[in-house]
């Protein structure tokens, strides 16, 4: 059977047989096997997204887990918002009817396993469930196990589901190193792992065995691990404690290979390679399902662990679920990105079932909230083909507008929009909950967005309390659509925007077709204006045509549609009750500004009288990921069509590689799994609405040679002495061998070492030898068989004496974890300096959106510091963030400090 994975760019184009033509209608079994779009179990949810500290206090008896009074000891501080507020799991339970009413169907918890209560070198709690040392107990803050079980019969008694978020990443910041507490990380290839014997080993060549070697805490890492006597047996299951199943390289910069390996912000960083970490993470949630009903999970962090944790853990967890029943398990990632090349790699090539989808939330705001064109929905619509493959494709993404880490919806709109009035703001949120309903995915309602919650940023600033607060920066906040504020209670089920997004929920459960019915664009406007799309069910074949307004004034648009002189109905919005299509098909309709309607066809498409031509393009290497071919077919028709896409090796049999239900057809097929140069045919079956079939022609391509490219040295800059050389694969096998290989004045090229410890390729260039003159211009490059990488020109010459620290220190330290702002003592606030580049470096992997000041402060005080221009005690550099990740760059040969 063919099966495969995914990246890439080639060096070559493949080589390609000539297309041959459409085949005739046909049922021999020489064609192709149509088949319909896949629905999974999991595309018609409204998901409620809470944290169950900030939702509703059930009980005062648990305010404090049983810790006592003191807030550094139990994390209990109801009037600050980085400790626990008071909510629990008995709250949630008993506001059951209004989580219900506004047409939930499942509730997603925040991770609600015990916690850490306080680590002391963030200055704050673990209300937020991230810092695990009992995965086997919910946290004593929050209830009892008893609680969640009461919790989820009662949600379950309602028709309800009830999804945990999970971590596998990591555990509480417990272990420590001998170098002490949180120290920089050391690269695999400046200190690579050690078996108990001494021997050198790369453990991705180990990962997805199901075999490890022997590991000694002592000599196997680059720091050795140190825990507390205390906490040697604080970590449930007792596996856990086990310090040589953690990765033990220091704290991460969010980059390049210490995103997978480093310890986030001191969080214990799991060594997912580990056979028994895969197996224990499997084992931990297993029981959680078969003990407590649990019906999906949401898992953290999930773009900084190992490919082959996720296809061995999701697949055995899913079995498993459905062993027990559970016939509609559904397991969705975060992956922070908004590239859909990137984020679906997990749906594809990692066997997961679905991703959060962080590319539509950034489109959505750019539509509802900033007034982009039209046009750039529709793009980005058409690219949810990178997420269709056999087993899964767009339509089971969760959806979402804003969430506890970047912000709330709320807040982004009367930030994108100073000035505007209340009205037009809370237009525009509801323009963007309609899109978010009506296009296909799972929408996910950040708890309290339906109260009009907005606050000044992510993180702490977007986690207020539903119930009555006492924290003074919540105090402050201005709701949308309502007078109240946090001082109160507020479950209001008359709020504007709860109403509104009831109703949506009501009308798609009435409309199914406007969930989980194939979604095809129609049309999109060039500048801010109308975008709209149809949606139609393959069965009941009634076309609904979906158009929404970013305009500030009324559109109108002549809408293609599958019928005409077809009489539509109003089902949403406030527009004509009924318009007919004309001749052509085109439906006028007329959307008010910052608006949505809705119109449902009289009758069912009409039937096609026999299937369309269908043409396969030339299949591509794609530009965005080398490890995926674009295939794509040309359908001869204007109708409703399913276009199936097959793959095979030369003589092998045909296997389905997915199905696309919407203009333009195609698919992303994987094919890292593939030997370079393997030769491939594909072919496509198109399916019209009335069950004829044809088959296209075949055509064949190769399987594109791997991608390097070269990560350092920084194109242009100064070195000296001791250059590093890295370099990564595209895709990523752990057996590749790659040399790096320098060329001096445009001399022949040499090569200056070979690595193959995965993911990035090292070498040190030490230019001493050469004596070499001011001026002087080196090129590197790396090889891998007959992949060559680009390029990077570096010129040799001195470089300036550096302070011993530079700090980001602003009104940002505070969301950095510091103690305070504008203090350039805090750890969290220090950059680190990278030799190669000669540039001081702070990533940020999640700063919450706001408007920040900030300056580069070095040594650790104000005596020296740079501001605007690289002025010394210049003014504040400001700077307006979106949330999301971000990265600091100061040169001190400049002085100049910004963002990239």
């Amino acid at each position: 059977m063919l099966t495969a994975l995914v990246t890439g760019s080639v060096l070559a184009p493949p080589a390609l047989a000539a297309p041959q033509d459409p085949q005739p209608p046909s049922s021999t079994a020489a064609s192709a096997t149509e088949q319909h779009s896949l629905r999974s179990a999991v595309t018609d949810e409204n998901f409620y997204f809470v944290m169950a500290d900030r939702f509703q206090n059930g009980t005062a008896l648990n305010d404090d887990g049983g810790l006592g009074s003191d807030p550094l000891v139990s994390g209990f501080d109801p009037t600050r918002k980085g400790f626990f507020n008071g909510g629990d799991l008995k709250g949630l339970k008993d506001q059951l009817d209004y989580i219900e009413g506004l047409g939930t169907t499942s509730i997603w918890l925040t991770p609600s396993f015990k916690n850490r209560a306080v680590q002391p070198e963030d200055g704050s709690a673990g209300y937020h469930g991230y810092w695990i040392t009992d995965f086997t107990q919910i946290d004593p803050h929050l209830g009892s196990n008893d609680d969640l079980k009461a919790l989820i019969d009662a949600a379950h008694a309602r028709g309800m589901k009830v999804y945990f978020d999970i971590i596998t990443n990591h555990t509480a910041d417990v272990i420590g190193y001998d170098a002490g507490e949180r120290a920089p990380y050391i690269s695999k290839d400046e200190e690579p792992y050690r078996d108990a014997e001494g021997n050198e080993f790369d453990d991705r060549d180990f990962a997805g065995t199901g075999a490890f070697p022997a590991l000694d805490a002592a000599t196997s890492f680059p720091y050795v691990p140190m825990v507390p006597e205390a906490d040697q047996a604080l970590k449930v299951p007792e596996w856990l404690n086990d310090p040589t199943l953690y990765h033990n390289r220091g704290d991460t910069t969010f980059a390049g290979e210490d995103a997978y390996y480093g310890d986030f912000f001191g969080l214990d960083d799991l060594s997912t390679e580990h056979p028994r970490v895969v197996s224990g993470m499997a084992d931990i949630y297993k029981t959680w399902i078969a003990d407590f009903g649990v019906d999906g999970f949401r898992i953290d962090t999930m773009k900084h662990v190992n490919d082959e944790f996720w296809q061995d853990f999701g697949p055995e967890v899913l079995s498993f679920a459905q062993e027990q029943g559970k016939d509609e398990f559904f397991m969705f990632g975060e992956v922070f990105d908004t590239s859909k090349a990137f984020t679906s790699q997990f749906t594809t090539r990692n066997r997961m079932q679905s991703v959060l989808d962080f590319p539509f939330q950034s489109a959505a705001r750019g539509y509802a909230s900033q007034g982009a064109p039209a046009t750039d929905l529709e793009s980005f619509f058409a690219g949810d083909d990178w997420y269709t493959d056999a087993d899964s494709n767009a339509y089971s993404l969760p959806t979402f507008l804003g969430n506890h880490d970047m912000g709330r919806i709320g807040s982004f709109i009367a930030a994108d929009n100073p000035g505007a009035p209340e009205d037009e703001i809370l237009a525009r949120d509801t323009l963007a909950h309609e899109l978010m309903y009506f296009a296909r995915g799972n929408p996910v309602i950040y708890y309290g967005d339906e109260q009009g919650f907005t606050g000044p940023g992510g993180d702490q600033d977007a986690r207020q309390t539903m119930f009555a607060s006492q924290v003074g920066e919540y105090l402050d906040d201005d709701l949308l659509g309502t007078e109240s504020t946090h001082a109160v209670d507020n479950f209001d089920t008359t709020h504007p925007l709860y109403t509104g997004i009831k109703s949506l929920a009501e009308v798609t459960a009435e409309h199914p077709a406007l969930r989980n019915g194939a979604h095809q664009h129609r049309y999109a406007a060039d500048g801010p204006g109308i975008y709209a799309f149809s949606r139609i069910d393959a069965g009941d074949q009634r076309e609904y045509v979906v158009a929404l307004n970013n305009s500030t004034e009324p559109q109108t648009a002549s809408i293609p549609t599958y019928a005409g002189k077809r009489s539509y109905g109003l089902v949403y919005g406030d527009a004509a009750d009924r318009v007919k299509s004309a001749a052509d098909g085109t439906l006028p309709v007329t959307v008010p500004a910052l608006s949505a309607v809705v119109y449902e066809a009289s009758g069912r498409t009409p039937h096609s009288k026999e299937a369309p031509a269908v043409t396969l393009q030339e299949p591509l290497p794609a530009p965005e990921d080398n490890g995926r071919m674009k295939v794509a077919a040309d359908v001869d028709g204007s109708s409703f069509y399913e276009v199936s896409f097959e793959a095979r090796t030369t003589d092998g049999v045909w296997t389905n590689i997915g199905t696309d239900d919407n203009a333009p057809y195609g698919v992303y097929h994987d094919v890292s799994g593939f030997a370079a140069g393997e030769a491939l045919e594909y072919r496509a079956v198109v399916l019209d609405n009335a069950d004829h079939t044809r088959t296209s022609g075949q055509r064949s391509a190769s399987v594109p040679a791997p991608k390097l490219s070269m990560n350092l040295p920084v194109e242009g800059s100064r070195v000296q002495d001791d250059v590093d050389v890295t370099a990564t694969v595209s895709p990523e096998r752990s057996d590749y061998a790659v040399t790096l290989q320098r060329s001096v004045a445009g001399g022949e090229w040499t090569a200056i070492g070979a690595d193959d410890s995965s993911p990035t390729y090292t070498a040190v260039d030490d230019l001493t030898a050469l004596n070499l003159g001011e001026g002087t211009e080196i090129r590197y490059r790396a090889v891998l068989d007959g992949s060559v990488s680009d390029l990077r020109t570096v010129t040799v010459g001195s470089t300036v004496d550096q302070p011993d620290t530079v700090a980001v220190a602003g009104s940002l330290d505070s969301e950095l974890g510091c103690g305070a702002d504008w203090d350039p003592t805090c750890d969290q606030a220090q950059m680190r300096f990278d030799e190669a580049t000669q540039l001081w470096i702070l990533e940020v992997a999640d700063l919450p959106a706001g408007t920040y000041d900030y300056k580069a402060a070095l040594n650790r005080s104000w005596t020296e510091n740079y501001g605007a221009g690289g002025g010394r005690d210049g003014s504040n550099i400001s700077y307006n963030h979106v949330g999301g990740p971000v990265r600091f760059v100061y040169d001190h040969r400049t002085h100049l400090i910004g963002t990239e």
